[in-house]
């Protein structure tokens, strides 16, 4: 029963967060909920806010996969309401829903092949590599235009016949991966808190083509300085034989 100050025992405030007290206590241990107030050795109450700070916690470890030292560097420390932090997350979950709408389609294996005009075998070894899905049961339109321009290649003589196999494309993995995350960082994390919800999405709306294109030019720019380079004198890379030895 809570006390005339309406505050919490910890039975309660896990009842009325639809956890088992054992979590409420671990969240206490890991410092995500400020401690209570002791009325005796054995008794502390709590104030009836921390329920949904308690569900909010418990809605990023389920839904976002976050450790619980990351979701304490979220919240506030001083146990105040996490409306803020709930009215973020919902705004990126938005941005996120948007980013994907156009990878919502899924195709089997066997029908990205024929599309593409590629051998089933190849297509099973990119996804092995990670180069492509598949996701959700089947391979996405980004599966699509992948393997579809790995075909281009195959059909201007970029073969077997000359060393060129998926593990190629697989090289680009590492850094396209980093350049994925700090282009959603710049999506999303520039956005999502600072402005309000539909602002944030006309924002992202208009800053993806140009990011883009920027990106593009950018590696373009950067291409062409390293061919001027190798042309002055840089040579070709000299890992390049042995890796692709090594691969096939």
């Amino acid at each position: 029963m809570s006390d005339e100050r309406g505050r919490l025992k910890i039975s309660e405030l896990a009842e009325e967060a639809g956890v088992p007290v054992a979590t409420v206590r671990h969240y206490l241990r890991e410092g995500l909920l400020p401690e209570g107030e002791k009325t005796s050795p054995n008794m502390a109450y709590y104030p009836p806010e921390l329920v949904e700070r308690i569900r909010l916690i418990k809605q990023l470890q389920e839904e976002r996969y976050m450790p619980l030292r990351v979701i304490a560097e979220l919240l506030p420390d001083d146990g105040a309401d996490p409306e803020r932090l709930q009215a973020l997350l919902e705004t990126e979950e938005r941005l996120f829903e948007l980013a994907l709408a156009d990878e919502r389609e899924r195709v089997s294996e066997a029908e990205l092949a024929e599309r593409s005009d590629t051998p089933p075998e190849v297509v099973r070894r990119l996804a092995e590599l990670g180069v492509i899905g598949p996701e959700d049961g089947g391979f996405s339109p980004s599966d699509a235009r992948i393997v579809e321009a790995i075909a281009r290649f195959r059909a201007g003589g970029y073969d077997e016949r000359i060393g060129f196999t998926v593990h190629d494309a697989a090289r680009f993995l590492d850094p396209l991966e980093q350049l994925a995350t700090r282009e959603a960082s710049l999506l999303t994390e520039k956005l999502a808190g600072r402005f309000e919800q539909e602002q944030a999405i006309e924002l992202f709306e208009a800053g993806v083509e140009p990011l883009r294109a920027l990106i593009a030019a950018m590696h373009t720019k950067l291409l062409a300085r390293e061919i001027q380079r190798r042309r002055r004198g840089g040579g070709l890379d000299p890992a390049s034989p042995s890796e692709a030895a090594e691969l096939d």
